[in-house]
């Protein structure tokens, strides 16, 4: 592994923590279809560009929320809310990245993009809060 795969496989586990890093590592292992794409994105994306540091992580991931929401890419949107968080904004900061979409953007999508980030924090409370006891 090069030094860009090794920055973007720490990056990686330390957005998405051991066991989809473990995913990862054992897809770029295989030769399935388009194993490819999933290696520049850790190499390129995680290894190389958020690897650098003139900007803050945060602010890295103001960007890229503002840019995703220009996009109206609501799967990234959702994965990159999760990153931000993990970067330190706040579910606050990151209502407040929504709002500044809206003249920017439009509502529409401004509005895939609140739906994005509100399913990506139901899916964190989701797996921070115990199952019930269902044995009963």
């Amino acid at each position: 592994m090069d030094n860009s795969s090794e920055k973007g496989m720490a990056l990686f586990e330390a957005f998405h923590g051991e066991e989809l890093t473990q995913g990862l590592r054992d897809y770029l292992e295989t030769d399935d279809f388009g194993v490819e794409c999933a290696r520049w994105s850790t190499d390129f994306s995680f290894g190389t560009v958020w690897a650098r540091e003139n900007l803050a992580r945060k602010l890295q991931s103001c960007v890229v929320l503002g840019m995703l929401i220009a996009l109206r890419q609501s799967d990234e949107i959702r994965y990159h809310t999760k990153i931000g968080l993990v970067n330190g904004l706040s579910q606050k900061e990151i209502e407040e990245i929504l709002y500044l979409a809206v003249p920017y953007c439009g509502f529409p999508a401004a509005n895939i993009a609140k739906a994005a980030m509100l399913a990506a924090f139901h899916e964190l409370d989701s797996a921070a809060s115990p199952a019930p006891d269902t044995s009963r």
